[in-house]
């Protein structure tokens, strides 16, 4: 009887290791909050309710040093949600890592799981978003009360209210809106920052922490600690024309603290190159570091965040004298979410007219047509319009779309919803 040698019998158990199909060992990720039953969507797709658990390969957890072992491919961003409370969204993976040959090549790039455990403690909505954001509606003011200020005194009375934001591997700019610590600023500027701190104009640091945003209009609300303190006043987005002077007040990289720049309202409406909302051109300078800051009308108050410039393709390059802000349409339309309507409707230092005023609540289908108002663009729908007493014509607009019209006669202290359904165009 013959038997095999040791090496040849070794040859055949690697042969059959090679051959015989790889063990997948599933590892759980596992997803909870405070209080339960929160809504969990990973990367845009709802997937369960806390506490949820998914079983996945072990390799996305601690890699595999084996050719048969998974790799995951890609980052994976978790966003909690409950009603009442503050939605949570944070990134669950580091990377890319890249995973070499023995020659030294790159085969792949991959993503780890930072934890097998996201537990999520969500605050009430009304616990974080504290105070009232301030608003002026000027086109309810008669045409002469609104004074213009030289821009000295514009940016003598923002500046207490403009903070630096510095993360782990940026910094931008954030504004405040409350008296009590809430600020705007760009949803880029924070987003996966896992800690953040605002720096106050008088030099003060304080740790800040995120409480709402909104990655596809780039808004996000921060939230610090204080109270009585300095604070902007959000403008009338009707008000605004091509041609009016604007200023931008931002923290640049390569640049001092706060610095302004100054310049003009190029041109208003939606830009979808940007993603959803209403754009604010402008020929002020906007750069890296002043995303997130306040553009200010001639009356010192908001009209719009600065976000983005424009860049020449394919070098890439900034075009001088375009810059973009998202409105302060859009900013209020975030906040009425958190906020009493009639909190956010107060005239700033500007009495109502004796004849009145009515609410007009405007949507359309689909969403997303384009406001005119007595002639002037105000907006895209969903809109809450605060108007004087009289009769007013609105006219909607959208891609592919038949025009909508109508003459509305509103009344003091009404309140008015109006659907329009635009027609497709035949």
């Amino acid at each position: 009887m013959c038997f095999p040698s040791r090496a040849f019998a070794a040859c055949l158990c690697l042969a059959a290791a090679l051959c015989a199909p790889p063990l997948v060992w599933a590892d759980a990720l596992k997803i909870t909050s405070t209080p339960p039953g929160a809504t969990v969507e990973l990367d845009g797709v709802v997937v369960g309710t806390t506490p949820y658990q998914v079983k996945y390969p072990g390799g996305y957890f601690h890699g595999t040093k084996t050719i048969y072992g998974s790799l995951l491919g890609h980052p994976v961003r978790v966003r909690v949600s409950l009603k009442g409370y503050l939605t949570k969204e944070l990134l669950l993976t580091d990377g890319p890592m890249e995973r070499v040959n023995t020659t030294g090549k790159v085969r792949e790039q991959y993503y780890l799981f930072k934890s097998d455990h996201f537990d999520f403690a969500l605050e009430k909505v009304e616990a974080a978003l504290t105070g009232a954001p301030q608003t002026s509606m000027h086109s309810l003011v008669r045409a002469g009360a609104r004074r213009e200020l030289p821009v000295e005194e514009i940016v003598q009375r923002a500046t207490p209210a403009v903070v630096l934001l510095r993360g782990a591997q940026v910094q931008g700019t954030g504004f405040l809106i409350t008296d009590t610590g809430v600020i705007a600023t760009n949803a880029h500027v924070v987003r996966d920052q896992p800690r953040l701190t605002a720096v106050l104009a008088r030099g003060e640091e304080l740790p800040a922490r995120i409480v709402f945003l909104d990655a596809e209009l780039d808004f996000a609300l921060v939230k610090i600690d204080g109270a009585g303190l300095s604070h902007l006043v959000l403008a009338d987005l009707s008000d605004v024309v091509p041609g009016e002077s604007v200023i931008a007040i931002g923290n640049p990289g390569a640049g001092m603290p706060n610095s302004v720049s100054k310049g003009i309202v190029s041109a208003v409406g939606p830009k979808a190159e940007l993603g959803a909302g209403t754009w604010i051109q402008t020929d002020a300078a906007v750069n890296p570091g002043n995303s997130g800051g306040p553009l200010l009308d001639s009356a010192g108050e908001v009209i719009g965040i600065n976000t983005a410039r424009a860049v020449a393709a394919p070098s890439a390059l900034p075009v001088a004298g375009i810059g973009f802000a998202l409105s302060s349409a859009d900013m209020l339309t975030v906040l009425r979410r958190f906020y009493p309507a009639s909190s956010l409707e107060k005239l700033s230092a500007t009495p109502a007219p004796e004849s009145g005023t009515g609410i007009v609540r405007i949507t359309s289908e689909p969403d997303g047509a384009e406001i005119t108002l007595d002639g002037k663009f105000v907006g895209t729908t969903p809109s809450t319009l605060k108007l004087p007493v009289g009769s007013h014509e609105i006219e909607l607009k959208a891609p592919a779309r038949q025009g909508w019209r109508r003459t509305l006669d509103v009344l003091k202290d009404s309140e008015v919803s109006v659907k329009a359904v635009l027609e497709p165009q035949k």
